[in-house]
């Protein structure tokens, strides 16, 4: 397979073509960083905070490009894993205390990295469009990696999984710390890259083409269905091969 030029860093720029992930259904979950009401809602308590300083306007394609993007292609994977049977897990910023005081360090800072979300809250639940239902499975965490402070690598490694699917807010923190800290434990990782979004597209394509080959294989959606498509149409898994089906 040959790497998206778009993302192909200094590093591996004489690579030539690198394997083809295969996606095996029993042993590759999802998992959506952040999507949460606080961070993608336009009347959000966020939001509006934007808006009373002055700094919405430099927001609004942000949120354009979740709108009319991000959430779209997550829904698309959301169906294709819940047709199929595959985990599917979230990663969220949450606190258990009511005054924040498990937080990290970094999220009780100053400025945008200060994040305080009790666990009960509204604008801390996961958006309507991808709700998790039955067996889907959340993951507090109260830094930018979901696997650190949390059982999420202990609970990968009892179910059997050995890729994970990543996609989510933001590409270059939340949803960086979390494929660098699932590669350095040992999985395999595909990052959607039209199902992510960060503050910028300079900043999302820069960390795209930072952890490329190295720490993830970057994807679009479509592509990442199709492997699970090509999965199935080999004979290797006991569903039909088309998800419209």
């Amino acid at each position: 397979m040959k790497v998206n030029e778009k993302y192909l860093n200094f590093y591996y720029e004489t690579i030539g073509e690198v394997p083809e992930p295969v996606i095996d259904p029993k042993k590759t979950a999802l998992l959506i960083v952040d999507m949460q009401n606080q961070f993608v809602l336009r009347d959000s308590p966020e939001a509006e905070a934007f808006k009373a300083a002055g700094e919405w306007e430099r927001w609004i394609p942000f949120h354009d490009r979740l709108d009319e993007i991000v959430i779209p292609n997550n829904e698309k994977l959301l169906a294709a894993f819940r047709k199929y049977n595959m985990p599917v897990t979230y990663a969220r910023i949450a606190c258990e205390r009511e005054d924040g005081e498990d937080r990290s360090p970094v999220q009780k800072s100053d400025g945008w990295n200060g994040i305080f979300l009790p666990a009960k809250n509204p604008e801390t639940q996961i958006i309507d469009q991808l709700t998790p239902i039955k067996n889907e499975m959340v993951f507090d965490k109260t830094t930018d990696s979901v696997t650190t402070g949390t059982n999420y690598l202990t609970i990968l490694r009892f179910m059997g999984i050995e890729r994970v699917i990543v996609t989510g807010i933001v590409t270059d923190q939340c949803v960086a710390c979390s494929v660098r800290g699932l590669a350095d434990a040992g999985f395999k990782v595909i990052v959607c890259e039209d199902a992510c979004a960060a503050g910028n597209m300079e900043l999302h394509d820069a960390e795209l083409k930072i952890m490329s080959v190295i720490y993830c294989d970057v994807l679009s959606t479509d592509e990442t269905i199709a492997l699970i498509r090509w999965y199935d149409c080999n004979g290797c898994w006991r569903y039909g091969c088309s998800l419209d089906g």
